[in-house]
C-alpha cells in the first residue's frame, strides 16, 4: 500500500530524543529518513545505562537509515549540502555556533534548496539572553516550565521525570511544525524554518495552571502550603498494593455516586462531608476516610464498584502492564515488530494516526552507517565520488567492502 509522505525526503540530523522523534513519525508514515551520525555514533546511541540492548535507539531510529558522516572536514559539509539539495525536510537541533560551524544556518541552506522545510528544536526558544543555552527535556521542559514545582508533595523535595517525557511531547510538536511547512510549501512552493522548544513545550503543557497565575490564582505555592487541592482527583491505595486514581470533573453529581461506590452513603450525612463544599472545607480529614475506604477493596473489586456508579477513574498502571494492556494493543499505542532479533518484539507506537493512511510497520533501527552506501547510491552520487569519500574518511560504512 501507497504510503502517505513516502516521496518525502528527510535529511535528520538533529541528535538525542526532540527532533529525531519528529523524524521517527515522518518515517512512521513512510517518508525517507536518513538518520545522519559522525563515524563513531550518535551520543544518544549510548545513553543506555549499560544495558545490554539499545531500547531508546531502537524506538527513536526505528524506520530510519543511517549515514555516519564526518561533518568536521570539508568534504562532509560538502556532502551534507548535496544531500540538503535533494531532500524535502531537514532537522537540527544544532546551536548557533555549530550551524555557523558546519555551513547549516537557515540562510546558508535556503540558498542551497529554496523548497525545503527545516525544522529546528532549541531549549529555550531562538530569541531572547538563553537562545544559546543548552538543554535537555528535565531542564527546559520540565524544570523551567513550572511542572516540576507543581508535581511535589508539600516540602517534597522536586521529583525526577520520566526518561525521554518533554523530549516525545516536543517531538510531536515539531512533527506538527514540519506538516505545517510542508503545507505552506505545497500552496506557494516556497520552503520555510519552522522551530520548536522544549521550553515552549513544557509552559504549553502546564498552561491551565500558569493561565490561573495570570487570573490571580496560583495552585503551585496553593499545594506547597496546603497540600493537593482536589480529593476529588487524587490516587488513592488498595488492600493489594494496587492504587486507583480519580478524576471527579463534574463533583456536585459524581461525589454521591462515589459514596454509593465505596458504601460510604454515610458520609452524605455528616456535617463535615455532606457535600462538596464541606469536603472542601475539611479535606485532610475527607481524604483520610477515604484511604480507609478505598482500604476494604482490592483493585478489581474498586473497579467493579467504580464502573457500575459511574465513577471517572484509572488503575495506576506499571510499566510492565502497559505493554500487555489489550487496550493499548487494540488501538496501535503498543505495536507487535515481527523482529526475530532480541528485546524488540514490540515498541511503541507514535501519536499521530491517518484513518486513510495506516503507519509503515515498524522496522529495526539500524547501526552505525550500515545504510551509508545504499542512501548515497539511491540518491544518484556517482561511484567514484562515493568510494573517494569512503576512502577519505568523510563517510563511514558498516560494510567497507560496498
Amino acid at each position: 500500500m501507497e504510503q502517505l509522505l513516502e516521496d518525502i525526503t528527510v535529511v535528520d540530523a538533529a541528535t538525542f530524543l526532540a527532533g529525531p522523534g519528529a523524524a521517527t513519525i515522518l518515517g512512521d508514515f513512510g517518508a525517507n529518513v536518513i538518520k545522519i551520525e559522525p563515524p563513531g555514533g550518535d551520543g544518544y546511541r549510548g545513553l543506555n545505562g549499560g544495558h545490554p540492548i539499545p531500547y531508546h535507539w531502537l524506538l527513536t531510529s526505528r524506520n530510519k537509515k543511517s549515514l555516519a558522516l564526518d561533518l568536521t572536514k570539508d568534504a562532509g559539509q560538502q556532502l551534507m549540502h548535496e544531500l540538503i539539495a535533494k531532500a524535502d525536510v531537514f532537522t537540527t537541533n544544532f546551536l548557533r555556533a555549530q550551524m555557523e560551524k558546519y555551513q547549516l544556518t537557515y540562510e546558508q541552506v535556503q540558498q542551497i534548496n529554496p523548497r525545503l522545510v527545516y525544522a529546528h528544536i532549541s531549549g529555550y526558544g531562538l530569541e531572547g539572553p538563553e537562545a544559546d543555552r543548552r538543554a535537555f527535556d528535565v531542564t527546559g521542559w520540565y524544570a523551567r516550565s513550572g511542572i516540576m514545582e507543581f508535581i511535589r508533595e508539600p516540602q517534597q523535595m522536586p521529583l525526577p521525570m520520566a526518561p525521554g517525557m518533554g523530549d516525545h511531547c516536543t517531538a510531536t510538536a515539531l512533527f506538527g511544525c514540519i506538516m505545517t511547512g510542508l503545507y505552506r510549501r505545497a500552496i506557494t512552493g516556497e520552503g520555510s524554518f519552522v522551530s520548536t522548544s522544549l521550553a515552549a513545550n513544557g509552559v504549553w503543557g502546564n498552561g491551565m495552571a500558569l493561565q490561573g497565575v495570570v487570573a490571580g490564582t496560583n495552585i503551585g505555592t496553593y499545594r506547597q502550603a496546603k497540600g493537593w487541592p482536589n480529593p476529588f482527583t487524587d490516587a488513592y491505595p488498595c488492600n493489594d498494593g494496587e492504587y486507583v486514581v480519580l478524576a471527579l470533573i463534574n463533583t456536585g453529581r459524581e461525589y454521591p455516586q462515589l459514596a454509593t461506590a465505596l458504601g460510604r452513603q454515610a458520609w452524605l450525612d455528616d456535617p463535615r462531608f455532606k457535600n462538596v463544599a464541606a469536603v472542601m472545607k475539611n479535606r485532610p480529614a475527607f481524604r483520610e476516610v477515604m484511604n480507609e475506604a478505598f482500604m476494604q477493596f482490592n483493585l478489581a473489586e474498586a473497579s467493579e464498584r467504580l464502573e457500575q456508579a459511574g465513577v471517572t477513574y484509572s488503575r495506576v498502571q506499571p510499566m510492565a502492564d502497559v505493554l500487555t494492556d489489550e487496550q493499548m494493543r487494540a488501538n496501535g499505542i503498543v505495536i507487535e515488530t515481527g523482529d526475530p532479533g532480541e528485546g524488540y518484539e514490540l515498541t511503541i507506537g507514535s501519536p499521530i494516526n491517518v484513518k486513510e493512511a495506516p503507519k509503515k510497520a515498524p522496522t529495526r533501527a539500524p547501526d552505525v552507517g550500515a545504510d551509508s552506501v545504499q542512501v548515497l547510491r539511491d540518491l544518484g552520487f556517482e561511484e567514484a565520488y562515493l568510494q573517494g569519500l569512503l576512502a577519505a574518511d568523510v563517510v563511514f560504512s558498516a560494510d567497507r567492502q560496498a
